[in-house]
């Protein structure tokens, strides 16, 4: 695992660019004794941005690349010269991937959408020159704004494969042979358990004009919830699907059972998985005569939609397409389908601007408490500049 391509989770240390600090300059000229403050503004500093990108499918690109930070914004200058904003990071990122705050845990975005865009971190707001304070009674401000300081944050990426249809199953139940005999998709078979040890999606055609995307995941196994396996790390993919597919092979010793053990485990890691749409396929079934096939739908669950279906002969895979289709676009599924997170940092809030999104921590106050200190408006004040007010 530590050489697969897949990579799926990564902490990274972000931080944005501090803002500039206004100028506190004056004007100087030779016939202009009294020329007054022309103190430029602060730039601001660079946004942490991240952006949905459909063509990754992987983290791996960040693997290695554990400090991303963004260029402070220059100080003004004199003359109202405004200084330099800093220069953004933008982290391109695969869609389905979520953002929490690595230290609580807390959940902070996620990028559902190509070309999506999230400033995650906010560049420091630039201060203002001194310029902006000049007043009828005091035409000579001594002070000028500091920028507003960088935000720092260590996060962790998760990526959640995006699909319509996630197959859910013990090890060797036929999943990835299934995803290859309706999609594209050639995912590695063999007949030992495990053979799947990363995700994979494929394109499913539907009907010649439509298609949905059908998600598989390593196989399950009855403690899976607890971190037996190799389900835990994977486990997550399937909140982003719509409708689940379990498949319990028709040599199963007891199939419902089975199946129920594959429930648990589920509701166990997120007990939201539990309302989300399921079809029952028994793979295999070519192995099946009709008596025996009679006697074990006896024993299926009433609750979920039931197929008999063999990826090899193609058996049953028409009518489970069909079955599918209908319940991603069924009405109930549609409701239903969210994704609830664990609560948002309350030190963030969205925005949204045409179609560019917005998560931005909440702006500090302007405080000017200590702009004025007397110790450096002494060592600034040249007492004898013709330019001294108080002279």
């Amino acid at each position: 695992m530590a050489d697969s391509n897949f990579i799926d989770y990564v902490k990274i240390l972000c931080r944005s660019g501090k803002g500039g600090a206004g100028s506190r300059h004056y004007h100087r000229a030779k016939y202009i004794p009294k020329g007054g403050p022309d103190g430029g503004d602060g730039g601001r500093g660079g946004h942490i941005i991240l952006r949905g990108n459909r063509h990754l499918w992987t983290l791996l690109p960040l693997r290695y690349q554990r400090h991303i930070f963004a260029t402070d914004g220059e100080s003004g200058g004199a003359g109202r010269s405004h200084g330099r904003d800093g220069e953004d990071r933008i982290i391109e990122v695969p869609v389905g991937t979520a953002v929490f705050d690595a230290e609580t845990g807390d959940f902070l975005c996620e990028i559902t959408e190509d070309g999506q865009e999230i400033n995650l971190l906010r560049g420091g707001k630039g201060g203002l020159g001194n310029v902006h304070f000049a007043t009828s009674t005091n035409r000579a401000p001594r002070y000028a704004q500091p920028g507003q300081p960088a935000i720092e944050k260590a996060v962790v990426l998760e990526l959640k494969l995006l699909g319509d249809v996630g197959l859910v199953g013990f090890p060797n139940a036929g999943k990835s042979t299934l995803l290859s005999s309706m999609s594209a998709a050639k995912p590695k078979i063999a007949d030992y358990p495990f053979t799947t040890m990363e995700p994979s999606l494929g394109i499913v055609d539907y009907r010649g004009s439509q298609s949905f995307v059908m998600a598989d995941i390593p196989g399950i196994i009855e403690g899976a919830s607890e971190g037996k396996g190799l389900g835990l790390r994977f486990l997550r993919h399937i909140e982003r699907n719509a409708v689940l597919l379990f498949m319990v092979p028709a040599d199963s010793d007891d199939i419902r059972a089975d199946y129920e053990i594959l429930l648990r485990e589920l509701h166990e890691f997120n007990p939201e998985l539990s309302d989300k749409s399921r079809v029952l396929a028994i793979s295999k079934s070519d192995m099946l005569d009709d008596e025996l096939r009679e006697e074990i739908a006896k024993t299926l669950p009433d609750d979920v939609p039931t197929l008999f279906i063999s990826a090899v002969t193609g058996q049953g895979l028409t009518e489970l397409k069909d079955v599918l289709w209908r319940e991603i676009n069924s009405e109930e599924n549609k409701n239903n389908f969210t994704i609830t997170h664990r609560k948002l940092d309350p030190r963030h809030r969205v925005e949204e601007e045409d179609n560019f999104i917005f998560e931005l921590p909440e702006p500090e106050e302007d405080d000017f408490a200590g702009y004025t200190d007397e110790d450096w408006e002494d060592e600034f004040w040249d007492e004898e500049s013709s330019v001294n007010p108080d002279k």
